[in-house]
């Protein structure tokens, strides 16, 4: 609310400005002045000098962005790729503001040099072929180095051995939720599709295909440091993108088909917690949160929370009301700590199972004695 009313208020000292001047141009009438709309050697000089102040404005305030804000961006990568990603993002920041700061220094550098001066003509050229090739080739190469070295880490990021050792993950992306499922012993994934989606069963697994038998349902992903981890992406409603910033990695989710990305984390959840940079970032949150507890007590709310780092999954599309809430946790276990976690979990087999053995007093529903685990044909499109 204060936002919208400080627009209204800067609208209104606006219309009341140029009100101001209208005023001000009525109580020159009679007056001798230049009203030929035509530019004078006067008006080329402040035009000339304002191209200058807007220059210096430009750079002070990238420089003043970079010491402001410097240490926002994302800090160290969690995933092996994750270098070539900051590689490849820091080169072309590099390329950017390098072009960048060249071509606006000589583009107000000679819009004051060759300002309009009284009776002097421009130097009009009809081509210059240095030129033209000067600037068309150096563009040209830069492009495709920075093209085909993308190409090159996208080739290394995306392509997965089918004889690579990996865990198979399926994560599935519904308004406004993220789901996980974890291939089991066999690391096939069951097939599903949305027809089969009821009761326990919310990803529409098929639980007749043997595959799936083993597959493991939670809603806090785990997962072991060292290990690739090939996921699969499932959307059951609309354009969903799910987005690891910290692991560098980013897929969209359509609806109707998989998407794959992989990635080997190499840092566990404590040890990143442990990173020098990452304990000054969390103290500050901290900080502020602190201060925050206090006028909110003063109002006679609840505090916040210390804040404590963790791995999420988000949703990198704007997918509906609560797009900002759709997030998971992931915890990158140590191997052993990872197999502990995955022995503790049930399968989803089990979970509906036990499910359709509840009294009827807590399912609503009478359970008969020849009820099976079973689940319509599979359609012919369906995921592995």
């Amino acid at each position: 609310m204060t936002s919208l009313l400080v627009i209204i208020v800067l609208v209104l000292l606006a219309v009341a400005l140029w009100q101001l001047t209208k005023i001000f141009d009525l109580t020159q009438v009679g007056t001798s002045s230049d009203s030929s709309q035509v530019a004078n050697d006067r008006d080329n000089n402040i035009q000339g000098y304002l191209m200058f102040g807007f220059l210096a404005f430009l750079y002070v305030f990238t420089i003043y962005g970079l010491l402001a804000w410097g240490n926002l961006p994302l800090h160290t990568p969690a995933s092996e790729h994750g270098g070539q990603v900051d590689n490849l993002m820091n080169i072309t920041w590099v390329l950017i503001f390098t072009v960048q700061a060249i071509t606006q220094v000589l583009l107000y550098y000679f819009a004051f040099k060759y300002k309009g001066k009284k009776d002097q003509k421009a130097l009009y050229f009809a081509d210059n072929n240095k030129l033209e090739a000067l600037w068309s080739i150096i563009p040209a190469v830069v492009l495709a180095g920075l093209i085909l070295y993308g190409l090159y880490a996208w080739t290394n990021i995306m392509f997965v051995d089918e004889d690579e050792d990996t865990i198979v993950v399926e994560l599935y992306a519904q308004q406004f939720k993220w789901t996980a499922r974890i291939a089991g012993e066999d690391n096939v994934l069951g097939k599903a599709n949305v027809r089969y989606i009821e009761g326990v069963n919310t990803l529409g697994v098929d639980l007749s295909d043997k595959n799936a038998e083993d597959d493991i349902v939670v809603s806090e992903l785990h997962i072991p440091k060292g290990k690739k981890i090939h996921f699969k992406f499932r959307s059951q409603d609309v354009l969903h993108s799910a987005y690891f910033p910290h692991f560098r990695a980013q897929m969209n989710c359509v609806p109707g088909m998989v998407t794959e990305f992989a990635f080997t984390p190499v840092y566990t959840t404590s040890e990143y917690r442990e990173l020098p940079y990452m304990v000054e970032k969390v103290t500050h949150i901290n900080e502020l949160r602190a201060k925050k507890s206090v006028e909110l007590i003063a109002k006679g709310e609840s505090g916040l929370d210390p804040y404590t780092f963790d791995y999420l999954l988000l949703c990198n599309k704007i997918c509906g009301a609560s797009h900002y809430n759709m997030q998971m946790k992931i915890v990158v276990d140590t191997p052993e700590d990872y197999k502990k976690w995955l022995a503790d979990q049930t399968t989803l087999v089990a979970q509906v199972k036990a499910s359709l053995e509840k009294p009827v007093e807590e399912t609503g529903v009478e359970a008969k004695e020849n009820d099976t685990v079973a689940a319509p044909a599979a359609p012919e499109v369906a995921m592995k």
